[in-house]
C-alpha cells in the first residue's frame, strides 16, 4: 500500500471551534481553548502517524481585520495555511454570520485544494435551521463538501477523519513518525499560561499580554520554569499581579497543574510581569516572540 501524507489546515473565523476540533482530531490538547475570541495566535501543528499515513493538522488564528502588527502576522499564518494545504477544513458554526470575512471565502473558491466545510455546534440548532444553513453555504462554497458536526458532542468527527484520510495525497512522511507537533516544549508552557490568563482576567487584559519562557530546566523528577508575562501598560501589570499578588499566584497555580498533566512531571513555576509598551506593534519584539510566518 502506498503511503499517504499531507497538511490538513483548519481555517475559519474566531470562536467557531477550530482549536477544539484540532485537539479532538489529534487526540491531544495542543491548542488552548477558551470561550473568548482570538485565543489562538500562532499556527500550531498536530501530527497523526500510522504505518499507512501521516496527517499534519494545522490550527490557525481566527480570521480578523488587523489592528496591530501582531494581528497582521497572525493573518500571515492563515494565508500560508491556505497556500500549503493539501486539504482545507473551513470551520463555521450555526450561530455566525454566514458571509463574515467573505474575502477569505473567495480565496478558498479560487483554490483547487479539496475543501471540507465543517458546520460546528449543530447541537445548538435544529434540523430545519441546519438544512437552511447548509443550502446557503452551498451557494457560497459550491465546490466544498459540507459536514455538519458537534465537536463537543463528538458527533460526525469520525466521518470528518475518514474523509481526510481518503483525500490525503500519496506522499512520504514530512516529519519523523514519532513526532506529535513542530513546536518546542517552551511554546506549550507559554500557551498554557496564556490560557489561564484568558480564564482569570477580563476585558482587554488577555489581548494585551504575551508570555515568554526565560528558563526551562528539566531535571530527573521536576521541570523548573521561569516565565515572564508581558503587558503594555503599568496599570495592567498591577491588575495581573492583583492585591498582595493573589491573582498572579492563582494564574500560576492553575498553569502549573495543567503543565504537570501535559508533561507528566512535577513543575516548579515562577512567574514575573514586565511592561513592554506597544509590543504588539514592535517588529523587533514580534520577531523575538515568534510572530514570523
Amino acid at each position: 500500500m502506498e503511503h499517504k501524507s499531507g497538511f490538513v489546515n483548519i481555517i475559519g473565523n474566531p470562536n467557531v471551534g477550530k482549536s477544539t476540533l484540532m485537539n479532538i482530531l489529534v487526540g491531544e490538547k495542543l491548542s488552548i481553548i477558551t470561550s473568548k475570541a482570538q485565543t489562538t495566535r500562532h499556527r500550531i501543528l498536530g501530527i497523526i502517524n500510522t504505518d499507512e499515513y501521516q496527517i499534519i493538522y494545522s490550527d490557525t488564528p481566527g480570521i480578523l481585520k488587523p489592528k496591530y502588527k501582531m494581528q497582521e502576522a497572525m493573518m500571515g499564518f492563515v494565508r500560508n495555511a491556505l497556500d500549503d494545504a493539501d486539504v482545507i477544513l473551513y470551520v463555521t458554526d450555526v450561530k455566525e454570520t454566514i458571509d463574515k470575512n467573505v474575502e477569505y471565502i473567495n480565496k478558498i473558491n479560487q483554490t483547487d485544494t479539496p475543501v471540507l466545510l465543517i458546520i460546528n455546534k449543530i447541537d445548538l440548532s435544529n434540523p430545519e435551521e441546519i438544512t437552511l444553513f447548509t443550502e446557503r453555504w452551498k451557494e457560497l462554497l459550491p465546490k466544498a463538501e459540507i459536514i455538519p458536526i458537534s465537536a463537543l458532542k463528538d458527533f460526525n468527527i469520525t466521518k470528518v477523519f475518514n474523509r481526510i484520510v481518503e483525500l490525503l495525497p500519496i506522499a512520504p512522511p514530512y516529519y519523523d513518525k514519532d513526532a506529535l507537533t513542530d513546536k518546542p516544549e517552551r511554546f506549550f508552557v507559554s500557551e498554557i499560561i496564556r490560557e489561564k490568563i484568558f480564564f482569570n482576567y477580563k476585558q482587554e487584559i488577555p489581548y494585551s499580554t504575551e508570555v515568554i519562557v526565560e528558563t526551562f530546566k528539566e531535571e530527573e523528577k521536576i521541570i523548573r520554569i521561569q516565565a515572564v508575562i508581558i503587558v503594555t501598560r503599568e496599570s495592567q501589570k498591577g491588575i495581573i499581579i492583583g492585591k498582595q499578588g493573589l491573582l498572579l499566584k492563582k494564574t500560576g497555580t492553575a498553569a502549573r497543574i495543567e503543565m504537570e498533566k501535559f508533561f507528566d512531571k512535577k513543575i516548579f513555576l515562577e512567574l514575573f510581569v514586565k511592561v513592554e509598551k506597544d509590543w504588539r506593534d514592535s517588529e523587533r519584539l514580534l520577531r523575538e516572540f515568534g510572530y514570523e510566518a
